[in-house]
């Protein structure tokens, strides 16, 4: 299905949940909190579906924005990603275990960084946006959101354990 073809919620549910969850959980780094806000925003989302023109871009800002806000209506404490986070990711590679500890280095890596910094990252290098489109979901400027990965890729480069990051064109 392509964008705006979803016959009805349950169709655009079917198809996108497990897209939604992931990315929620790259940004979360919890799973469980993951889960929350993926069926918080839903709940929303089913309740004005009609009204939705663009349901793939609209319930992923709503996804962002909910991440971005979570932090400001209730203080939690960091839990360490575990292997569980690490298989909502994706398939292993040839060696599980160099996978599993690339992966735990990089969402914890990750976990460190200011949350729309993350949330720009995130969107770029496991979502593929562009600087255009990453600023809608983040409400930003392009040069903004070209900052905020500037910075958010520098501090990455600069821990202790840094993980090959790619960079390219995405403008």
């Amino acid at each position: 299905m392509t964008e705006g073809t979803y016959v009805g919620f349950e169709d655009f549910v079917a198809e996108r949940l497990d897209g939604l969850l992931r990315y929620a959980t790259v940004l979360t780094n919890d799973p469980h909190l993951a889960q929350d806000i993926v069926q918080d925003v839903l709940l929303r989302a089913q309740q004005r579906w009609d009204a939705i023109d663009s349901p793939p871009t609209y319930v992923r800002r709503m996804v962002t924005n909910e991440y971005l806000s979570w932090r400001r209506r209730a203080v939690r404490r960091m839990v360490p990603s575990s292997h569980d986070v690490l298989d909502a990711l994706g398939p292993p590679e040839a060696d599980p275990s160099a996978a599993y500890d690339e992966r735990d280095a990089m969402l914890g890596l990750l976990a460190t960084l200011p949350r729309k910094q993350r949330a720009a990252v995130v969107l770029r290098y496991y979502e593929n946006y562009s600087d255009a489109e990453i600023a809608g979901f983040l409400r930003c400027g392009t040069s903004t959101v070209r900052s905020q990965i500037s910075r958010a890729l520098a501090t990455l480069r600069q821990a202790p354990h840094p993980t090959a990051l790619t960079t390219g064109d995405h403008g």
